[in-house]
């Protein structure tokens, strides 16, 4: 093979840059069970969300890969083919590493535009090429030396059963091969998170073990006029990315509303957020309690209830409290400008995952993407083991694109259910808690069973305790989208025109004649009403008689 005809499968077709996504970390020790977790949000408009596969293989010496920008699809050259290459379904491999990412930017003259490898492919290229953590470090940064890096600045969550990382990276200008880039390890014990600012400041320069940095990460910021303090003073975040007003309150306060959920020294710095202070969050913090899988999913659909930035509470959020907004981030009314919160959970995703990773198991069975398409809040996350060899066409993108709905495909059904609910949030978000409850808890519950079969089949039969994972996998992804598309038929029955149907679970209440049973109309509440009053006026009063 002179030449490799595998395209990188993973572009999201017809996508835009996916410059707000989200990543969260626990260690393996501040896990309920010992897992380690990375979460991510892939989030961009235009985005059409599936699950990617990577068949593990080998290649003859001499065999290039093509390699094209994961947002745009656009080629950007080839580099040479690993000799033997892993599998790897979504964003983990069959050695239960997994990497996700967000995008700072940074300073924009350091993007090169002449580079090969761009954010994406650079993932999905060292998934297929490392086994562990630190050797992804290794292989993302050799890459970049010798093919040159594309994108602007990123942060890279790097992690593998017994450990997890964060990396950032820029680029050094128009054809300047290479980047500056730094890791830093999170504790065992501790949790952390990035979205789409750097978070890494100052780090040890003499612990190897836990921070990893090119030799240059200070000389260069130098050279380029970033940084003239000591080396001890260098923050890496403050000379390759300075924070503006966005960086702290679109992207840092998701960061924040994570560790407030779950660290009680995390509260104060709501006035870093706020702008009333200007001393950035640590990079990671120990929790006061472990997380379990749920709580990092359930992380993943925050909109900053119950804190200062709860979205659900102004008049954005129209009659029935949703903490949704379909208007621009940013936005000018009169010559004054204004914004919205950005929130974890957000109706641009195109998909999202929590990635569970476990020393204890084999490779094969440790490691689960659970995995959702759309927005996380409107989701149901369903376990994909990493040793899975096939993509549950639901979750493919074969026969739907962004420009193509189908009855078949999970990210259309998932946006049709969401696209009813947005605008009547609190009437109809209640039915999508109880089934994603229902779901969640049922994937749940099977897992203890499911995985202790596989290991009796791991135990004789390797190749069949991989064929029943994937079988698995591939079931439990039908039965979300079945329950559904279940769901969206009942919820436009229940809720149509206005009204709110009687229902005894999803069967709707007749009368004893066998017509619709007496029903309640849906009411915009009070505080809503007394703001149209004061729009309004006596426009719409009722004479006294």
């Amino acid at each position: 093979m002179k030449k490799l005809t595998l395209i990188l499968l993973l572009m999201l077709a017809y996508a835009f840059p996916a410059v707000a996504c989200t990543n969260f970390i626990v260690g393996k020790n501040a896990s309920t069970d010992g897992s380690v977790f990375v979460s991510y949000s892939a989030d961009s408009y235009g985005m059409f969300g599936f699950l990617a596969h990577y068949p593990a293989g080998k290649w003859d010496k001499g065999t290039m890969l093509p390699v094209h920008e994961w947002d745009t699809g656009k080629y950007l050259g080839e580099i040479e083919q690993a000799p033997v290459t892993y599998n790897v379904i979504g964003n983990i491999n069959e050695y239960q590493l997994a990497i996700a990412e967000t995008t700072f930017g940074g300073r924009p003259e350091l993007v090169d535009t002449t580079g090969i490898l761009d954010y994406g492919s650079l993932i999905y290229i060292t998934l297929q090429r490392a086994r562990t953590a630190r050797e992804a470090i290794k292989v993302m940064t050799d890459l970049v030396k010798e093919y040159g890096y594309y994108s602007s600045g990123e942060s890279f969550s790097i992690a593998d059963p017994n450990e997890a990382w964060i990396m950032e990276m820029i680029g050094k200008g128009p054809g300047v091969k290479g980047a500056v880039w730094v890791a830093v390890r999170i504790p065992d014990d501790c949790i952390a998170a990035h979205a789409n600012h750097s978070r890494i400041h100052r780090f040890d320069l003499n612990d190897k073990n836990n921070c990893m940095y090119s030799p240059d990460v200070i000389s260069f910021a130098r050279e380029k006029g970033y940084f003239s303090g000591k080396n001890s003073e260098f923050s890496f975040s403050k000379a390759y990315a300075p924070a503006d007003f966005g960086a702290v309150r679109y992207c840092e306060a998701r960061v924040w509303s994570f560790y407030n959920k779950f660290v009680t020294d995390a509260a104060p710095y709501i006035s870093y957020i706020e702008g009333e202070s200007d001393e950035p969050m640590p990079l990671y913090f120990k929790p006061d309690r472990k997380l379990s899988r749920q709580d990092v999913q359930d992380a993943m659909r925050d909109h900053f209830e119950g804190t200062p930035l709860d979205m659900t509470k102004d008049l954005g959020a129209g009659p029935y409290a949703s903490p949704y907004r379909f208007s621009n981030l940013e936005y000018e009314v009169d010559g004054v400008k204004y914004f919205n919160e950005r929130p974890t959970s957000t109706y641009q995703s195109g998909f999202t995952f929590v990635a569970q990773m476990r020393a204890e198991l084999p490779d094969a069975i440790g490691g689960v993407l659970w995995f959702g398409l759309d927005d996380a809040n409107m989701c149901v996350y369903t376990p994909v083991y990493c040793c899975t060899d096939r993509v549950p066409y639901c979750y493919s993108d074969r026969d739907a694109s962004y420009t193509k709905f189908s009855w078949d495909n999970g990210f259309w059904i998932y946006n049709w259910v969401a696209n009813m609910v947005y605008q009547r949030y609190s009437l109809m978000f209640p039915e999508i808690l109880k089934c994603r409850q229902k779901l969640e808890g049922l994937f749940a519950n099977n897992q203890t069973a499911i995985e202790e079969r596989a290991k009796q089949l791991f135990d004789t039969d390797r190749d069949s305790a991989k064929k029943y994972l994937t079988d698995y996998t591939e079931a439990m992804a039908d039965v979300a989208i079945d329950n559904w598309k279940k769901l969206g038929e009942f919820l436009i029955v229940k809720f149509n025109d206005g009204l709110i149907l009687k229902t005894d679970g999803m069967e709707f209440e007749v009368n004893e004649y066998g017509k619709l049973a007496p029903f309640v109309r849906a009411e915009y509440t009070k505080d809503y009403l007394r703001q149209v009053i004061k729009t309004t006026g006596d426009r719409y009063k009722i004479p006294a008689e």
